[in-house]
Formats: C-alpha cells, sequence, structure tokens
C-alpha cells in the first residue's frame, strides 16, 4: 500500500492535523525533505513531502501564497509546517493558498521532531518497494512456470492475467501466434497497424483505445515476431519488468531447436503410455515437469478417426497448448486416434474447446470420448471408459459423449471386446448379411430403420422410401432367416443389440489390444 498524505495523517504516534488543502490528501508521497529556503522549488523534483519550520518565511501574506505557489507547481505532495519554532501555528494565508491550490499542510506538534516523519515515510516507502520486488519476482516466476508448463500460449496468457491486459503475440504479417484474451481481431488489428507503420522498433504510445505496448524480438525461423500489451493505462515499472521477463523468456522459447520440442513430447507420451497402458508408478519430477503432482485428479478423454497420426498429433498438442493446460498424450491402441489427460477441474468444457479445434484443424468429422474424473495412479480407468465413450459417439453419431452419459445398452456394448461383439453380431445377423449380399437385397438397412423407428411401419418406410406393404414383406423375410417373430419384443432387443454391436466394429478401436511399453519415471 502506498504512503498518501492521508495515511502519514492518520498515524497517531506523529500527531499531525491538517490545516488546509484537504483537496489533495490522497497524494502519494515518494520522499521526505527538509528544506528552508524562501524559495525551494528549484530543488524539488515532485512528490515530496517538503518539511519547514518557516525560518525564511516571508513576513508578508502574498509573499507567504507565493512560497506556497510555488512549492504545489513543483509537484510536491504536501507540507509538514512545524509549530514550535518560528511559528506556533500554520499561518492563516498558508492555510488559504493550501485550500485555493489543493496541496494539504500538515500542522506539526512542536514535541514532534522530523526525523520522526522522515522515518514514517521513509520506512513505509522500503516496505512498498520491498514488497513490490517480492510480486515481482513471484511474478516472474509464475511466467517462467507456466513457459514450462504451456509453452508460448501458457505464458502469454499468464501475463495478461498478471498484467490484468489483452496480451498477444503477432508476426509481421498480422498471424497471430498467441493470445491472452479473446478479443483477438481488435487487438491484432491494432498491433498490425503499428507495425506496418514501423517494424523496426519496440515502443509504446496511447491512443483513444488506451495504451499499447509493442516488444519487438526474433523468431525461430528468423522472422519478425511481435509481444504486444493493450492496456488502459501506461505501465508502470513492476509491470514493465514482467513485459521485459516475458520478452526473454519468450526468446528462448520461439528459439527452442525443433529437436528439443519432439524430446519433450516423446517424452510425455512415454509417460503417458506408462500410466494409460501399463499401471507404471508415476514419478513425481516427471509429473511436475509436466504440470501434475501425483495427488491430482485428472480426466481421460480419447480421439478417434482423426486420420494421419503424424499430423492428428500435432493438431492436438497445438490445442492443447492454446489452452494453456498442462496434458499428458499418447496413441491409442491399434493407432486409430489418440488419448490425452488433462486437470478434471473444467474437463468437460475444455474437451469441448480442444474437439472443436481438432475438427477445424483436421477439416474432417471425428469421434470423441471423455472418461471419468480418476487419480493419476488410476488413469487406466478412466482411459477405458474415454475409448468405451468414442466407440458409442462412433455408433450414436453423437461424435462427443461423456462416459457418464452413456445410456445403459450403450455403455454394455462400449465396454466390450472385439471379439466379443463380433459373437453377438453374427450371430444374428450373419444370414441377413449372406442374403444381401448374394441377392442384392436391402433387408439388414431395413431392419435397422424398422428397429430406429419402433417398428411403425409407415415411418419406417418413407424413411427407406418404399412402400409399407415392401417393408413388411421384408420384415417376414428377417423373421424367416433368424426364425424368430419379428412380434416379440425380445426378438426385436436382441436384433437391436446386434446391430448396435456391428456398428460398434465398424467404428471403434479393440482397446484389448495395448502399445509398446512405455516408462513412467
Amino acid at each position: 500500500m502506498v504512503m498518501t498524505v492521508r495515511r502519514l495523517m492518520a498515524s497517531p504516534t506523529l500527531g499531525l492535523s491538517l490545516a488546509g488543502g484537504e483537496a489533495g490528501l490522497d497524494r502519494v508521497i515518494s520522499w521526505v525533505h527538509a528544506i528552508e529556503l524562501a524559495d525551494p522549488s528549484p530543488w524539488l523534483a515532485g512528490g515530496e513531502l517538503v518539511m519547514t519550520t518557516g525560518l525564511q518565511l516571508p513576513d508578508d501574506d502574498a509573499a507567504q501564497r507565493q512560497y506556497l505557489t510555488r512549492i504545489a507547481e513543483s509537484g510536491s505532495a504536501a507540507v509538514a509546517f512545524d509549530t514550535g519554532c518560528r511559528f506556533d501555528r500554520v499561518p492563516d494565508s498558508i492555510c488559504a493558498a493550501a485550500d485555493e491550490v489543493g496541496i494539504p499542510v500538515l500542522a506539526v506538534a512542536p514535541s514532534i521532531p522530523f526525523t520522526a516523519i522522515s522515518h514514517a515515510v521513509i520506512d513505509e516507502i522500503a516496505r512498498e518497494r520491498i514488497e513490490l520486488m517480492r510480486r515481482t519476482v513471484q511474478g516472474q516466476e509464475n511466467l517462467a512456470r507456466a513457459t514450462i508448463h504451456a509453452g508460448v500460449a501458457g505464458l502469454i496468457k499468464a501475463l495478461g492475467a498478471a498484467l490484468n491486459c489483452s496480451v498477444c503475440v503477432i508476426d509481421r504479417s498480422g498471424r497471430m501466434l498467441a493470445e491472452s484474451t479473446t478479443d483477438r481481431d481488435d487487438l491484432a488489428s491494432r498491433v498490425h497497424e503499428q507495425i506496418s507503420r514501423d517494424n523496426t522498433r519496440s515502443r509504446a504510445f496511447v491512443d483513444d483505445n488506451g495504451s499499447l505496448t509493442i516488444q519487438r524480438l526474433r523468431g525461430s525461423s528468423g522472422n519478425q515476431v511481435y509481444l504486444a500489451v493493450a492496456s488502459a493505462n501506461p505501465l508502470g515499472a513492476a509491470e514493465r519488468q514482467l513485459v521485459s521477463h516475458t520478452v526473454s523468456l519468450l526468446t528462448i522459447e520461439l528459439a527452442k531447436p525443433a529437436r528439443v520440442i519432439d524430446a519433450e513430447q516423446r517424452l510425455r507420451t512415454s509417460v503417458a503410455n506408462g500410466l494409460f497402458y501399463n499401471g507404471l508408478e508415476p514419478d513425481a519430477a516427471l509429473l511436475e515437469f509436466f504440470g501434475f503432482a501425483t495427488d491430482d485428479t485428472v480426466t481421460v478423454a480419447a480421439f478417434t478417426a482423426l486420420g494421419p497420426p503424424v499430423q492428428a498429433q500435432q493438431e492436438l498438442a497445438a490445442a492443447l497448448q492454446q489452452e494453456s493446460t498442462p496434458y499428458l498424450m499418447a496413441d491409442l491402441p491399434g493407432g486409430d486416434g489418440v488419448a490425452f489427460a488433462v486437470h478434471a477441474d473444467g474437463a468437460t468444457d475444455l474437451v469441448g474447446r480442444v474437439y472443436h479445434d481438432m475438427r477445424s484443424g483436421l477439416r474432417r468429422s471425428i469421434n470423441g470420448g471423455i472418461g471419468g474424473p480418476t487419480s493419476i495412479h488410476n488413469m487406466k480407468r478412466s482411459l477405458q471408459q474415454a475409448i468405451s465413450a468414442a466407440r458409442a459417439a462412433a455408433a450414436n453419431g453423437k461424435k462427443l459423449v461423456a462416459f457418464d452419459d452413456l445410456g445403459t445398452f450403450s455403455l454394455l456394448l462400449s465396454t466390450q471386446s472385439d471379439d466379443v461383439l463380433r459373437t453377438i453380431a453374427t450371430g444374428w445377423l450373419c444370414a441377413i448379411e449372406d442374403h444381401d449380399r448374394d441377392r442384392g437385397t436391402q433387408l439388414l438397412q431395413s431392419l435397422d430403420s424398422y428397429l430406429h423407428h419402433n417398428g411403425h411401419w409407415d415411418a419406417a418406410a418413407s424413411e427407406l422410401g418404399v412402400h409399407r406393404h415392401t417393408l413388411r414383406k421384408r420384415m417376414e423375410r428377417v423373421a424367416e432367416l433368424v426364425g424368430r417373430d419379428m412380434d416379440s419384443a425380445h426378438t426385436r432387443s436382441e436384433l437391436w443389440i446386434a446391430l448396435k454391436a456391428r456398428e460398434l466394429l465398424t467404428c471403434g478401436t479393440d482397446h484389448d489390444e495395448r502399445p509398446v511399453t512405455g516408462v513412467a519415471g
């Protein structure tokens, strides 16, 4: 808390009283200065508490008013006037002038030495500076930690939170590399406009939108990159230190060789494999490096039908880094997709955002499942739930499904191995599939539509584009092939389960398989 005139006057040990200039009580005192000159203003820099006994104060009222006016014009915070030496009270002309120009004048009791006031002010300033240094160091540590755990995106979001400002990193073309705000278009356009005028230097300026600080640095490929901070007011000294520290961290991060990034990702995958599939005891140091602790609660998500695995991994890593969240990531068994673990708090919303980023980045429809929250030691369970949810999502056309939202049949089927699903499906549907293949019929499709519409002939026939009598004939043929009565609710349930098992076989991943063993520590 800064030392203001009001705070100083409120100190019970100093016995200060207000003689005039109440309007300026919230002025900040930056230093204290005792001076006995008829005109001290040339030796004042601004922000001082000027202490005087009035020894050189002129006798006439006009000169006294001029004395105080000059001190006020120098930018001083206040005047402490001794009442135990030449004057037994503050002169009326000084009090009147204080009210006119708005500079506080404090009457100092005869028993209070100037040194007591000096100590009170200087000690408070020292405490303030120590606290400012502590906050700055803490802020720098937070920035470094964010960089380690979430790269450039995490660093920029951490700086934005520390300064309560909008922060972004863009390149010379105006492409956004990282941001701390959702109002990205406005900030990016402001920065791009400035660097289009002059991209050779760092600078700060104020316009109708507030203050904008731009720092120029060089990216890994030699191209120009700019860190921009948009704030309502110009940045203070401590804030500028955090920006400078960010520039250093950003320069290091952008210059990080590709092989270092690849090594980090390989280590991340190795840790994830050990926890996901092998049940290895997590290594606390490795977990901490990737932003986790051994007692954390996490959620595992699985995305399938991603296409080429290398591109999918890159897109997922970029999406997670943009979220500035710690994560572990590994391939799904069989190479059909990718699984990743994040902190459980807010995981559903985060996975939803990452899912949409992945769909946009890959330009394809993908399937996703979200497991339940679990401990670091039991990630395998959440992974199995996520895979089951992803399989059910693919079968039901919902694309992203949480395990907790699965219905009973979907849950039971999605947790079965491919061998079990194949047994369920072929036991009921093999004869129908053979008939369709050999004779070019559409009995299986017709059965699916019939069951989907709960046995309503008109709705199912309309979907298939056939007459309801044609559909009746097809269902009679299905009944003959399976040897069951289609009017039986039990038969319909069995056939529906068989169709769902078949769907899972065509879009799922056999999660009984496991990748090559990795290490968790």
